[in-house]
């Protein structure tokens, strides 16, 4: 499921979008967002069929060592491990995973670079060398390699940029999918006759949690405004990023419009998105302000908070 916190980030590039092009429309930049959601899913599906890729060129590349003249024993009788993984061959005869993939047109088959680079590179790996002379040989290892793979794929830098270039809307997102995608794969058993995907959303309010806080920060923009301005008036306007604005605003929205989510939930998000998508020192100026307006808000009664958010 795509995390509260991938939506939160969601609707404040939104936002952000909106804001900068000058647009008047809500209703496009609602479909935006929802563009935006439903691509970050796109990618789940297609990180998922990238380890089969890189299994398949491994394969291809085995079956033209056989084709050599001079053909060494090793060329004739390749170890098969990984391309014979368990894990890999479920994701790679999954007909739920299969469907998902050709109904959204996803493929690595316009970037087999891509492919060779991160097999040429996961060869030089202690996780793969010791996987491939390991003495046992259980499902359970191969799903361990599998989480391995895409522990280590995280890091790499040409895959980030073949997916910049497939998608500017998965910019920021590999993280959170491959959570998700490790996941997914942790939940596989040699029983599984399929692979049992994760929902695009936790609960059926997810999205409309992220429709309504996108909104709601348009529509009360200005509102907001003066209450950045209350906590912030003892600050150099310019030292006042523009991505900070955005964030004690849209937080402070979703203070006052969410009541069943509890403040230091809403807190601890923005503060923790401000690190990643502001200036460096920004968590704690955002932090101060943050908690300054969150207490005299609930002093006012303007923040109430249902259930577990009385807590």
């Amino acid at each position: 499921m795509l995390s509260r916190r991938l939506l939160r980030i969601k609707v404040l590039k939104s936002l952000y979008a909106h804001l900068k092009s000058d647009s008047t429309s809500l209703k496009a930049s609602e479909k935006y967002l929802i563009e935006s959601i439903d691509k970050a899913y796109d990618l789940y599906f297609q990180m998922l069929t990238l380890i089969v890729d890189v299994a398949r060129y491994a394969e291809g590349r085995q079956e033209v060592a056989k084709q050599k003249m001079l053909a060494t024993y090793e060329d004739l009788n390749p170890n098969r491990r990984f391309v014979d993984n368990g894990v890999v061959q479920l994701l790679a005869t999954s007909d739920a995973l299969g469907d998902e993939v050709a109904s959204r047109k996803l493929t690595w088959s316009r970037h087999p670079d891509t492919i060779k680079a991160i097999y040429n590179n996961l060869v030089e790996t202690e996780f793969y060398k010791n996987y491939m002379s390991a003495s046992t040989n259980t499902f359970v290892d191969d799903r361990k390699f599998v989480e391995d793979f895409y522990a280590w794929i995280s890091e790499d830098e040409l895959l980030q940029e073949t997916l910049d270039e497939m998608s500017m809307l998965w910019n920021d997102d590999l993280c959170f999918v491959l959570f998700m995608v490790v996941r997914t794969v942790s939940n596989l058993k040699r029983s599984h006759t399929d692979v049992k995907l994760l929902p695009q959303f936790k609960s059926e309010e997810d999205l409309e949690f992220s429709k309504t806080l996108l909104i709601k920060s348009l529509v009360q923009y200005e509102e907001r405004q003066e209450i950045v301005d209350k906590y912030t008036s003892n600050w150099d306007v310019e030292r006042v990023a523009f991505m900070d604005n955005l964030i004690i605003s849209v937080a402070v929205t979703e203070l006052l419009n969410f009541d069943s989510i509890p403040v230091k939930v809403t807190l601890d998000e923005w503060i923790d998105i401000a690190k990643y998508y502001s200036s460096p020192s920004s968590s704690n100026f955002i932090n101060g302000v943050l908690d300054r307006a969150a207490a005299d808000l609930i002093a006012s009664g303007e923040v109430t908070k249902s259930g577990r958010g009385l807590l």
